[in-house]
This record gives structure tokens, sequence and C-alpha cells, in this order.
């Protein structure tokens, strides 16, 4: 049993031009903890953009040292989570911060990983990093990432040595090969990312978010499943553009 949920973007700002309400977040939180304890869920993963960073637009940025403390305020809600909890790095969680920053706050050791759990390997992926494979950090805004040389031959490894049937968590779609204020792929070596899936024959599914909106597409044999966002996007000029706050208990099935 897997309680996900992404793109909390945690705030004390609301952005008036991306109709984003993000001071709500505490309450979609709380609900989603609340969630995941009454369901059992064996396994919670934040997918990414936990919090938003200091850039939002048509507002004030404010001081950025305040951004630390925010993300304290959303560990402090996770803390009560019943089941272990893994954080994936969202291009938002490093505008104000670092990833040393992000993972003293939330105990997390590594940027990217994999474990087992209940007959499944899963596999976290940190696709935060610009076209020369360096770790982005305070770096005001940005959208489209990289999964660096160095965690593709890891994740060729990783996926060789294991038996089981495999679930990877990225934050930017691999699905998709065009984004707007991407400017291209949001990551833009998606293809070889998802060679190096096909390959190993044992990647079931790709779980990811960043786009808000609840997506399915199955390219090669492979579930690429994106979560819609939980922060609260409020309509633009017709209802068909809201998308309410989600998220998403999953179950999986070895057999």
């Amino acid at each position: 049993r897997l309680a996900v949920f992404t793109d909390l973007h945690a705030h004390d700002t609301d952005s008036p031009n991306e109709y984003k309400v993000m001071t709500g977040w505490a309450t979609r939180l709380s609900a989603f903890v609340d969630a995941s304890n009454v369901w059992s869920a064996d396994l919670v993963l934040n997918v990414g953009d936990l919090i938003n960073g200091t850039f939002v637009m048509g507002a004030e940025l404010g001081d950025p040292e305040r951004i630390p403390g925010l993300l304290d305020e959303v560990v402090s809600v996770l803390s009560t989570l019943e089941a272990p909890l893994h954080h994936v790095f969202g291009n938002h969680d490093v505008y104000s911060l670092s990833k040393p920053q992000f993972l003293a706050a939330t105990g997390q050791e590594a940027t990217f990983y994999s474990f087992d759990l209940g007959g499944f390997h899963f596999v976290i992926l940190d696709a935060q990093f610009d076209k020369q494979e360096r770790d982005y950090a305070h770096v005001a805004w940005m959208v489209q990432g990289l999964v660096p040389s160095a965690q593709l031959e890891w994740l060729a490894q990783d996926l060789a040595v294991t038996e089981l049937p495999t679930v990877v968590f990225i934050h930017q779609p691999l699905s998709s090969a065009f984004s707007l204020l991407a400017g291209g792929p949001p990551v833009s070596n998606h293809l070889a990312v998802r060679q190096i899936l096909v390959d190993s024959g044992k990647v079931a599914a790709v779980i990811q978010g960043h786009e808000h909106k609840a997506a399915y597409v199955e390219i090669d044999g492979i579930h690429y499943i994106t979560i819609a966002g939980l922060v609260d996007d409020r309509e633009k000029e017709t209802a068909e553009e809201s998308v309410p706050p989600a998220w998403a208990l999953l179950t999986l099935d070895a057999q």
C-alpha cells in the first residue's frame, strides 16, 4: 500500500498569476497524513515540490531566509505519518534551498537511491541537475532537469542486480517530450533514462509529478503515472481548467 502525494508547494504567499493557493498547505497535507494513517499505508512517497521556494509569479519575493523555517513546519506535519516516508527532489525544492539543506531538514540521507519492500524494488531518482551535470541549488527559478551520467550508470547497475518488479519515482515526467515552460523536455535526457528502464526488463511503472494534472500513458510496456498536485490550483478562465488538490492511494500486487 503506497500513499503518494506531489507538488504541495508549501508557502506563505499565493500566486496571483498562476492561480495557486499555496497558503492552505497545512490543511491539505494534514488531510493526506490522516488518510494515509487510516488506510494503514506501508510506504509514503512525496514526489517533489514539497516547498515552493521564494519565487512566486506575480508576488513579491520576500526574505529567502524564511524558506527553511517553512520547510521545518512541513516536516512537523509529516512527522505524524505512521509509515516510512521518502522524498523525491522537485525543481521548486532547490529554488531557495540547497540539496544538503533539504536533506538535513527531512532526515533523508541521499537524493537518489533504491530499496526493497513487500516484494518490490523501489528507485528514487534525482533530476535536479543542469546540463553541465551540476546540482541545482538556490536557483531562484528553473523547470528543466537532467539525470546525470553517474546516476544513469548507477541506475543501470541497480536494475541489473535486482530480481524484483520495480517502481521508479521521479519529479519531472519522463513521458513528456515537450514543456513550454521548460523550453523542451522536462527531463532533457528523458529518452536515455527511459531506455535504461526498458533494457532492464524489470520496471513496471514510473510515478511522477510536476504537471499538477493526473495523466497516464504506457510506453514500451512501462506504465507512466502522473499524480495530480496537492496544491490548490484555482480556475483560470473556465471551470475545466481547475485542478482540485489530490493525492493517490495505490495498491501494488506482485502477482
